[in-house]
């Protein structure tokens, strides 16, 4: 009984630093792509944006042509209305009713002069709407360009590498298997919490390689006889010994 413990304990820590070897390589593998990746997203969002403004600039521009429809009707309504005026003044039956038309007929030609002025700023900020709008056009087919040609060199990158790191992921899924969940939950977590990835350490003169923090022989001791799983009391990083390191790693490179 305590033979197939110490056996299934061993198995685990073996598949456990085997996931350590996996995952370094894939990191190397993923690091080869270096910032691309990142610098795709971010392309991706500065293109997103700013079809979102040239799309805010178009509807701007449409309101401002709705404007200039509504002033240009204004306009010929106040025309109709001088009309109508100049007209009534052939019946007038005395001195108050044509000051009262001549009064009416002044003051619909000062609101097509203000109605003219508005239109022609309208027509103004318009123009520097549409300005802005090819620059943006001219800005967004360079950015897309530059996109296309990023994701291309990303494509061209992960083609190269994909078959060795789908191998790698179906060695890891085995490897997974064979190593206690609570384990491998614990691995995981380590290694996303510490920069150089280290979630197995081997014992490296008397310290653990992932901290390099002292491990007394008594407990050098238990990790080589691989009868328990044991973690370095500094920083969490599951420990084996270099000669199970140095077997799984041959076995891995091999």
């Amino acid at each position: 009984m305590a033979g197939a413990l110490e056996t299934s304990i061993e198995q685990k820590l073996k598949a456990l630093y085997k996931l350590q070897l996996i995952d370094s390589k894939i990191g190397k593998l993923t690091a080869i792509r270096g910032e691309l990746p990142m610098e795709v997203t971010d392309l991706e969002d500065e293109i997103a944006g700013q079809e979102t403004r040239l799309s805010n600039l178009m509807a701007d521009v449409k309101k401002l042509e709705e404007v200039i429809n509504v002033n240009k009707g204004k306009i010929t309504d106040a025309k109709a209305l001088v009309k109508k005026y100049e007209k009534q003044l052939d019946n007038v039956k005395n001195n108050r009713e044509f000051d009262a038309l001549n009064k009416e007929i002044e003051i619909q030609g000062l609101e097509q002069q203000a109605l003219d002025k508005r239109i022609k700023n309208t027509q103004f900020d318009i123009e520097q709407k549409k300005i802005s709008m090819d620059a943006l056009k001219a800005e967004l087919e360079g950015r897309k360009l530059d996109l296309t040609n990023k994701k291309g060199e990303l494509e061209n990158i992960v083609a190269e590498t994909q078959k060795e790191e789908d191998e790698l992921m179906k060695i890891r899924a085995a490897a997974v298997k064979v190593a206690d969940d609570r384990l491998v939950h614990s691995y995981d977590r380590i290694r996303k919490s510490v920069k150089n990835g280290i979630g197995v350490a081997t014992i490296d003169r008397e310290s653990c390689s992932g901290c390099f923090a002292g491990i007394p022989p008594q407990r050098q001791s238990d990790i080589k006889q691989r009868k328990k799983i044991i973690v370095c009391e500094n920083c969490g990083r599951v420990l084996t010994d270099s000669v199970l390191a140095e077997e799984i790693s041959q076995e891995f490179n091999s």
